[in-house]
């Protein structure tokens, strides 16, 4: 129904951004990691999406088309509401989330407040093939294999370490260490290993 919101932010907290449009203030309830884009603006988009329940219309928004499509994808898989889905959302970006289903990293899905071993499977199970084909089309898919993560995590592979020992030394780098460069998340992460 709202595709997207251009406006005035008047109110901007970790999970409810009011905007208003032509006199009208929407209130839209977002992800840290939308939170984490626009913190700071007094005016901008933000891309939305309706979810109408039995007892409320709640609108949603993200700083991102990436983060949109992935929410929508969330949301289809049967047991993930949106809820969860802006929970996985403010976790860890898009392009780490359709990875981490892509690879099938149950374990890293599983970190998630609310999600169990069998709602990180289902995930994997329904939205590995749908994110992996879109590789050359969708705006999530050619950045998984370009990422800092996945540069280090191929690196530790090679070097002998489990995949699944590996990816969490690099999250808990990269969780203390935002902004660090392939080599030293390698080394540090060799560290924690």
């Amino acid at each position: 129904m709202f595709a997207f919101l251009r406006g005035r932010f008047l109110e901007v907290s970790p999970t409810k951004l009011i905007v208003e449009v032509g006199g009208v203030g929407y209130e839209v309830s977002i992800s840290l990691h939308t939170y984490s884009e626009i913190h700071g603006k007094t005016e901008g988009l933000v891309y939305t999406h309706l979810v109408i329940r039995e007892d409320a219309h709640l609108l949603y928004g993200f700083s991102e088309v990436v983060e949109k499509e992935m929410f929508i994808n969330l949301i289809s898989v049967s047991g993930i509401g949106a809820a969860t889905a802006r929970m996985m959302l403010s976790f860890m970006p898009p392009n780490e989330l359709a990875r981490c289903i892509v690879q099938g990293d149950v374990r890293s899905l599983e970190r998630v407040k609310g999600v169990g071993k069998k709602t990180a499977e289902r995930l994997v199970l329904e939205l590995r093939d749908k994110l992996g084909k879109g590789a050359s089309e969708s705006n999530i898919s050619p950045l998984i294999h370009n990422t800092l993560h996945q540069d280090a995590l191929e690196a530790l592979t090679a070097l002998g370490i489990p995949r699944s020992t590996a990816s969490q030394a690099i999250e808990k780098v990269r969780q203390a260490e935002p902004d660090i460069s392939v080599e030293v998340l390698i080394k540090k992460a060799l560290r924690g290993v």
